[in-house]
């Protein structure tokens, strides 16, 4: 029996694969495909300490190999959260992880102490959302800010923190060792990439919000880059995200020092799409003798 499991700050996962915020909402509608069980962990929507509206419409638009999005981290608030979505996730053998998301430090502040107390796993501090106008974009983009963020945000948890780094940076090593500095306990990479679309026959913007984060297998190559970068530059596990398609697109990133991936995009094209991946992992050891998962997290060097 090949060993699969892998630990994120002293949380076991029963594999490396989860879902990846804002692709999976908090599960409901990819349980009726297939047990959520099968998943190391579920990572939900961002949950804000009260109702986000979200961007205009259109909010969403097709790209070569991907798509770009502006929703602007709609969600309920943590209330909502808690009474109707955790319940439900709570059915399920696998980690639950919940997405903060917040436009000061004191919301998500607000949100990590809410969360103390529930039957949560990890937290991932979402401040790298480049769709947000105030707050999540300066905090994932100043090293100052991320390492103050960081130590603020730990102070009100209970459970470990995971650190979602932003793409659009010139130096994401920089980005990692402040979140590092602040006491971060995992680091989470990449989210989307900052990109805009054109429709040229009615001569406007393709989404309302001009700009939109682009994701799927078109920024696959720059975020391996990075997740190498990150694993050479700290000593924190990290989740690598970033187009994962496949169980070997999830090996090159674990290859690449990541201890576990997400998968997003992929969700909206095929719903099997993450529980395909863990499969695609153990089909990989079994092709190659691998007997422990861990013997690939950062043997590419």
């Amino acid at each position: 029996m090949r060993n699969t499991k892998v630990t994120l700050a002293g949380v076991e996962l029963k594999n490396p694969v989860m879902s990846a915020s804002g692709t999976f909402g908090s599960g409901g509608e990819y349980s009726e495909f297939y047990d959520l069980g099968a998943l190391g962990a579920v990572v939900t929507k961002g949950v804000a300490s009260v109702p986000w509206p979200g961007n205009p419409l259109p909010r969403i638009a097709e790209t070569a190999s991907g798509m770009l999005n502006a929703i602007g981290l709609q969600n309920p608030g943590v209330e909502v959260f808690v009474k109707r979505d955790l319940p439900f996730l709570r059915q399920f053998d696998t980690r639950i992880i919940v997405n903060v998301c917040g436009k000061t430090v004191e919301e998500y502040c607000e949100v990590a102490e809410r969360l103390s107390e529930e039957a949560v796993d990890l937290l991932e501090i979402n401040v790298s959302c480049p769709n947000v106008k105030e707050g999540g974009i300066a905090f994932g983009q100043d090293p100052k800010a991320l390492e103050a963020i960081t130590r603020e945000v730990k102070k009100h948890a209970r459970q470990p923190i995971i650190m979602k780094l932003s793409p659009n940076v010139t130096d994401i090593t920089e980005m990692a060792r402040a979140a590092e500095c602040g006491g971060a306990d995992v680091l989470s990479l990449i989210n989307t990439i900052t990109g805009m679309k054109i429709d040229i026959h009615r001569r406007t913007f393709a989404i309302a919000n001009r700009t939109g984060g682009m994701s799927g297998p078109a920024v696959k190559p720059v975020a391996v880059r990075m997740v190498y970068q990150t694993a050479q530059a700290v000593r924190l596990p990290i989740i690598g995200m970033g187009g994962i398609c496949s169980g070997e697109d999830a090996v090159e990133f674990l290859l690449a020092g990541a201890t576990a991936v997400s998968v997003g995009t992929a969700n909206f094209a095929n719903p099997f799409a993450a529980k395909e991946t863990a499969e695609g992992i153990e089909r990989y050891m079994e092709r190659y003798q691998v007997e422990d998962v861990r013997e690939l997290i950062g043997a590419v060097r």
